[in-house]
């Protein structure tokens, strides 16, 4: 025997099931959980609740909570169970119980939204149940087949929650009820999409499981119903098949155009005296396209054919590429280069000298407010007065605090960088705190 056949035996001694399943057991564990009736209600409307605030604050911890109490992946795996069996009966009693769940999750989460008193300023974890990639189909796929043999094995280990996380059955299903809330399609038809990408690949994963498992099948004694549930079963694995085909082919595609588009994006990011500074991917265009902003010097004729080259090489089109100009400039071939160089040590010289009179005039408001507090004599704990300003307000650059020579008013100077940095409210409030703080309504500050 050669060391190729020793392996290969020993290979498939390890990974020999019959031995760890029992698929008598498993299809009647499948069958009793398809029911929605109970606990089941009550546990639903937990998953729905608890999905529907992990996406509202962005939560994942609580979003992957809600995936491992949903009951939403036992009529689907009983789905897939009825269609490797031929259960008639099966498939109708999954069918209807996963309509019912379906509907009550997504009409209790648009419930929730519709009454939520928490604002969607950043809805990060509800985008991203909007939009599947190839990974969303290898995770339903691969994850139903963990699943099918999870519920096949005689010892039960905890395989099961880490499928109910992996597939994601019930943010797909609230972020849906959030599109309807909002009347947003988007989000709506987006997650539903990504629901049914999930529902297919899992029950197509439950169906070739029952058959590699040997389920037993259900036949009926009668030829014309037995013929009339072959070509039942038929178009639908036909209709579970087709679509998951296509919905993969769709994403893979365009992930393989994202994948480009994000290369070719790297690789131009600098290009002539012009750069991209952001870019914006329409899958749902026809044909899929990229929408790129160009800021700096207007790109000519030779710069687009250099992009467009560089496009080539990543399977991009020219009909692909949408490029936006808005915070490009034109350049003047006709201006003479001298002139433009003088014209922007000009510029440059008049900023100094302005600068340098500002300079001039806060050091003068400087000195003449460090003469008063040199003649002041009430007692007064500037320093720390400025420190707390400071700790307030972190971008107050400068703080000069000091009274005027009468005593009777305290003055705050007070420096920020940009005058948008501190707004009026903030100073109304800082000069409220300096009234309170120094004991005198007579307090007041002057920013720069």
């Amino acid at each position: 025997m050669s060391p190729i056949t020793r392996l290969w035996r020993k290979f498939i001694h390890l990974v020999d099931l019959r031995d760890y399943i029992d698929v008598d057991a498993a299809a009647i564990n499948i069958r009793d959980n398809i029911a929605f009736r109970g606990p089941n209600i009550v546990i639903l409307f937990c998953a729905v609740v608890t999905a529907s605030v992990g996406l509202n604050v962005n939560s994942i911890p609580v979003i992957i909570g809600a995936m491992l109490i949903s009951p939403l992946m036992s009529p689907i795996i009983g789905f897939g169970l009825a269609l490797g069996t031929n259960d008639v009966d099966l498939l109708k009693h999954s069918l209807k119980h996963l309509g019912i769940m379906v509907g009550i999750s997504v009409l209790s989460a648009t419930l929730y939204f519709l009454v939520s008193p928490l604002d969607m300023v950043h809805p990060t974890e509800l985008l991203a149940r909007t939009n599947p990639t190839i990974y969303d189909v290898l995770i339903a796929l691969f994850g139903g087949l963990a699943g099918i043999l999870e519920i096949s094995r005689k010892e039960k280990g905890t395989v099961m929650s880490g499928v109910a996380i992996a597939t994601a059955l019930m943010p797909p299903l609230c972020t849906a009820g959030y599109g309807l809330a909002t009347l947003n399609t988007t989000f709506l038809f987006g997650a539903l999409y990504l629901f049914f990408i999930n529902f297919t690949f899992i029950a197509l994963a439950a169906f070739i499981g029952t058959k590699y498992l040997g389920y037993k099948m259900v036949e009926n004694k009668d030829e014309q119903v037995r013929v009339r549930h072959k070509w039942l079963f038929g178009l639908l694995l036909i209709a579970i098949i087709v679509p998951s085909v296509i919905s993969a082919i769709s994403v893979v595609r365009e992930n393989n155009f994202t994948r480009s588009v994000d290369a070719f994006v790297r690789e131009n990011k600098n290009f002539a005296r012009s750069y991209i500074y952001d870019y914006r991917i329409a899958n749902d265009a026809t044909p899929a396209a990229v929408d790129v902003y160009i800021a700096g010097e207007e790109p000519d004729s030779m710069a687009y054919n250099g992009l467009y080259i560089s496009a080539a090489q990543y399977g991009l089109r020219p009909d692909q590429l949408r490029f936006h100009l808005d915070a490009a400039y034109q350049t003047q071939a006709a201006l003479d280069e001298n002139q433009l160089v003088r014209d922007i040590f000009r510029t440059h010289e008049q900023q100094l000298q302005e600068r340098d009179q500002e300079i001039a005039r806060l050091r003068q408001q400087v000195d003449s407010l460090s003469k008063c507090i040199s003649a002041q004599t009430k007692p007064m704990p500037f320093a720390a007065i400025e420190a707390e300003m400071r700790a307030q307000y972190p971008q107050l650059t400068d703080v000069v605090i000091a009274l005027t020579e009468d005593d009777k008013q305290v003055v705050a100077l007070v420096s920020v960088p940009k005058k948008k940095d501190l707004k009026s409210d903030d100073i109304e409030r800082l000069q409220s705190w300096l009234q309170v703080r120094t004991g005198t309504t007579q307090a007041v500050v002057i920013i720069r």
